[in-house]
């Protein structure tokens, strides 16, 4: 149930949609009113439509180039056909669900990425499926993959890790608020929308148990708190970890536990061997001491985080 930090398998099928015509990118160019709606305006104007979205197949879609892939599929970006809206088309395919036990998993992701409503969380308009393959309609992020900025970079000034700190809490705040643990939080699980404001853009390993803490052990290796490392039950509380750890990344480069050996990895993390380069600032420092504490409780609030001297230096 561990991922590792290496480019995942590549899962190509250039017959799943239409790529005779590319499309342009025109997110900006109709603000305001999102996919739905736009479908419920239209709903207004014209009640005795014949079909309704409740329905979604591949034919009411324009798919143009791809936008990323993974382990069992590809996204790519689609344009609505009515309401000409932008989207991004996530294919998964059933053979691969299958193959790595993962269709539960999927279940929960749409489920609960549903119903998610926050300016820093993808949103997940509808799905459909067909005998092959399952489509999720989800939210397209202009701006790309945080991941592949952090890498071009090597690292991010403070201020612009502050900034996506500072959203990242908000985002965090909104899910505990909602029963949801993310569990799954890095790099490449965040998008960049079309003002540059990070969207988590993966619910994956989320879960929604708001009543009992859990002892299931999932995400990537480098981001895993103590107590999921050593098997122990887990609240919500493992997402500050993760926060901590990203916070890392952001002004370094690599997370602070890596190691080449896995076991290593473990260790460094159970002891919280922390170590931090010099040119990272004394008040980023406070903060990520504070977040990568051993036990949960003892980790920093995020009400506290907006509050911290760091974040509200580098932040408006």
């Amino acid at each position: 149930m561990l991922t590792q930090r290496t480019q995942v398998k590549r899962i190509v099928d250039r017959t799943v949609v239409d790529l005779k015509r590319p499309l342009v990118d025109h997110s900006n160019r109709r603000p305001g009113l999102t996919l739905r709606q736009r479908e419920l305006k239209e709903n207004e104007q014209n009640p005795n439509k014949p079909e309704s979205r409740a329905q979604w197949s591949l034919r009411h879609f324009e798919v143009g180039r791809p936008l990323g892939k993974g382990k069992s599929g590809r996204v790519y970006l689609a344009r609505e056909k009515r309401t000409r809206y932008i989207v991004a088309l996530k294919v998964l395919f059933k053979k691969e669900l299958k193959i790595r036990k993962e269709q539960e998993q999927l279940r929960r992701e749409v489920e609960i990425q549903s119903h998610l409503r926050h300016p820093n969380i993808l949103r997940l308009y509808g799905y459909f499926h067909d005998e092959k393959r399952v489509y999720l309609i989800l939210e397209y992020a202009a701006k790309g993959e945080l991941y592949k900025e952090l890498q071009k970079l090597g690292r991010f000034e403070e201020h612009i890790a502050a900034k996506y700190i500072a959203q990242m809490v908000k985002a965090l705040m909104y899910l505990h608020s909602k029963g949801v643990i993310h569990r799954d939080i890095k790099p490449e699980n965040l998008l960049l929308g079309t003002n540059g404001e990070l969207k988590i853009g993966d619910f994956g390993w989320s879960v929604h148990n708001p009543s009992s803490r859990r002892q299931t052990i999932c995400g990537t290796i480098d981001y895993l708190p103590p107590e999921m490392i050593e098997n122990q039950a887990y609240d919500e509380k493992v997402d500050l970890w993760s926060l901590g750890v990203l916070c890392y990344e952001f002004l370094v480069g690599e997370p602070p536990f890596e190691d080449a050996n896995v076991q290593h990895t473990y260790r460094r993390i159970a002891k919280v061997d922390l170590h931090i380069p010099d040119h990272v600032s004394p008040r980023a420092s406070d903060l990520i001491r504070k977040l990568l504490r051993y036990t949960p409780q003892d980790r920093i609030p995020l009400a506290d985080i907006l509050k911290h001297p760091w974040i509200m230096e580098n932040t408006p």
